[in-house]
């Protein structure tokens, strides 16, 4: 068929072509909190690039008044899987204060119970283990023993509210409006391979760390697999989860630089490596070896957070979109330049990270800029 004469059906009326999923990040460098309605109108503002089949949020600053306590959000599918779960946490936990969470009728989706719990790690733990790991090893207790429990949020002063349903529908089930926070990251879904329910939507989340994820894995059994010797189990059904898993490993359990981190799970090609100064060659060289089964294969755009830090990250040949800008106070990340202009129409700079360079705002740092990385990236 000529293909001038070539007539392309389209069923459904649409000619916009997406990589599904949508991403938004939005942080106030000063610490100051503020209210969910920016970041739920930006997300949902990028209504198309989910099917309801998932959304998210993680607020961080949301809980000043428990701030020295682990903040677990725990989902239930059945009774007996709370008493199962209550009796892991008598065992391990000192509970200070627990309760339903705090819901309304919404358009999501089959919602289970949701928990919340106050805890503080009982004094007494096997010699040489840390909190964090003890913490980490009680998770993955729950979310593996106790049949139809799983923690989805499990930091202190932070909170993971997701469910199935459009981002601002989830929203609404949880209340948002009541919360602030000084960093917001959101995500909406359009699952492909994996199962929309409830304990697969987005945030990810260990501990403080939370990873929103646009893209597909293929190397999820290799990065899962190498996962499970540190004892990381993965229950949710979903390539993402090894995504938060690896960061706390590299970046808490490690003590890795984001920098480092970035060439990991982006690593440059061996042909690219070979090319370089033999100082930097022999770095990266080391990281690979090191690290090879952390590589994310697959197309990958993220938004990384934890206390005082947000970090986008795209794969190294950027299948997947991400823009950054900044306003006053104000970082932002996200799939759509749109969503960042509808909650702040003038800003101070705006720029397309380069597949690979990580983006990092920080607590206290009046100019957020990407940073410069290994692999002979610029700074912008």
């Amino acid at each position: 068929m000529n293909q001038q004469n070539r007539k392309i059906i389209n069923r459904f009326g649409d000619d916009k072509d997406f990589s599904g999923c949508a991403l938004f990040g939005m942080m106030n460098t000063e610490g100051k909190r503020f209210s969910s309605k920016d970041p739920v109108k930006a997300i949902t503002n990028m209504h198309d690039r989910g099917n309801g089949l998932g959304g998210g949020f993680a607020v961080y600053g949301v809980y000043p008044d428990f701030k020295d306590h682990y903040a677990f959000h725990i989902m239930y599918l059945s009774k007996d899987a709370k008493e199962k779960t209550d009796r892991v946490l008598a065992s391990k936990f000192d509970t200070i204060y627990d309760e339903e969470m705090q819901t309304r009728p919404a358009n999501v989706h089959s919602p289970p119970l949701v928990w919340r719990y106050f805890v503080q790690p009982k004094k007494l733990r096997p010699e040489g283990q840390t909190e964090e790991d003890y913490v980490i090893e009680a998770i993955m207790r729950i979310n593996t023993e106790t049949g139809k429990a799983f923690v989805f949020s499990s930091g202190k002063n932070m909170g993971v509210f997701k469910g199935v349903g459009f981002p601002e529908d989830v929203a609404d089930f949880f209340c948002l409006e009541d919360y602030q926070g000084y960093l917001w990251s959101c995500h909406s879904r359009f699952p492909t391979n994996t199962p929309g329910w409830w304990g697969g939507a987005h945030p990810f989340n260990i501990l403080d760390w939370t990873v929103v994820h646009n893209g597909e894995l293929s190397s999820y059994g290799i990065n899962r697999r190498y996962l499970e010797m540190y004892g990381y189990k993965c229950t949710m059904q979903t390539d993402t989860e090894v995504l938060a898993y690896t960061v706390d490993l590299l970046m808490r359990r490690e003590n890795l630089p984001i920098e480092l981190v970035a060439q990991i799970l982006s690593a440059p090609l061996w042909e690219e490596i070979d090319q370089m100064e033999p100082k930097k060659a022999k770095l990266l060289r080391t990281l690979r070896q090191t690290y090879g089964s952390l590589l994310m294969n697959g197309p990958f755009s993220i938004i990384v957070a934890h206390h005082g830090e947000m970090i986008g990250l795209t794969d190294r040949i950027k299948l997947r979109p991400m823009v950054a800008g900044i306003n006053g106070d104000f970082m932002y990340l996200s799939s759509e330049e749109s969503a960042m202009r509808l909650v702040s129409p003038q800003l101070d700079k705006f720029w397309a990270p380069r597949g690979g360079e990580p983006v990092v705002a920080r607590l206290r740092n009046k100019i957020p800029e990407t940073v410069e990385v290994l692999a002979g990236g610029k700074t912008h």
